[in-house]
């Protein structure tokens, strides 16, 4: 369930945010061209940070079903790692979409300098009113994006309204596991004001699909394979990291870090598959 107070991210608000952390990852070191949670298979599991990163987004592609006659659109595209991976991966044809100018320049570079900008290419646009004709895409991917948006529904409207009939629809969400505690852990509330972000309701996710056109194919509660290992990893000291300065915080007792999410087990992450009938 969602918390009524919770407040709903600004979209030019999460677009500044994330111009401010691409532009300081990029001048301290720390760039990585995905920006996105772990999955670790087994919870012996010996792959690193990144290796996980990139398992997740594989995880994704494997339910997209696409091959190289397919347009995948990716919303919440960050700098264009994953996107760049769908098309690798699969030979689709990819359209990427943020709502940060910084980010799409990024990704439209390292699309350019791993050669796929013929079949990769990212624009900066709003979610929430997606500038795409009806029907023009086979499949959408959303990895950890649509946290970062003020109305769930509004977003999967539009998705549904893009995607061709039979297109496939592939994201990840974040939510509050059972039993939730009253009051949430302040952790959950810090991470979320920090990020702009809000928790989903996955009791009502099967509903708000139906209402928004879509049909659900799978949602699955990856939380024991991501979200621990993730804050675990980023708990580790990153040499030259200035998040004060990128997350524009000068209330650093509020900062969020990630080992305020160490032994947080209630903060979930699900991953849903959907179709467009």
């Amino acid at each position: 369930m969602t918390d009524s107070a919770q407040t709903l991210p600004v979209p030019e608000a999460v677009g500044k945010l994330y111009d401010r952390l691409t532009l300081t990852a990029l001048r301290d070191g720390t760039f990585n061209p995905n920006i996105h949670i772990g999955f670790w298979d087994t919870p012996d599991s010996k792959a690193t940070l990144e290796e996980a990163v990139d398992r997740l987004t594989d995880v994704l592609i494997e339910r997209l079903l696409v091959d190289e006659t397919d347009h995948v659109l990716d919303v919440g595209c960050g700098v264009g790692g994953p996107g760049l991976r769908v098309v690798e991966s699969t030979g689709a044809r990819l359209t990427g979409i943020s709502i940060s100018e910084e980010q799409v320049k990024t990704a439209n570079r390292l699309a350019e300098e791993a050669g796929r900008a013929d079949r990769a290419v990212f624009q900066r646009a709003d979610a929430m009113q997606l500038p795409f004709e009806d029907a023009s895409f086979d499949a959408v991917i959303a990895l950890e994006s649509i946290i970062h948006m003020p109305d769930r529904e509004t977003v999967l409207t539009e998705v549904a309204r893009v995607l061709r009939p039979g297109g496939r629809l592939v994201l990840t969400d974040v939510f509050e596991r059972a039993p939730q505690k009253v009051p949430r852990h302040p952790s959950i509330d810090k991470f979320c004001r920090n990020f702009m972000v809000t928790l989903a309701d996955v009791d009502g996710y099967v509903a708000m699909l139906h209402r928004s056109g879509l049909r659900l194919r799978g949602l699955l509660d990856i939380t024991e394979h991501t979200q621990q290992r993730t804050f675990q990893e980023l708990s580790r000291p990153v040499e030259g990291a200035d998040r004060h300065e990128a997350l524009g915080q000068t209330n650093l007792p509020d900062l969020f870090q990630p080992s305020d999410m160490l032994g947080v087990d209630e903060f979930g992450c699900i991953l849903v598959a959907a179709v467009r009938p």
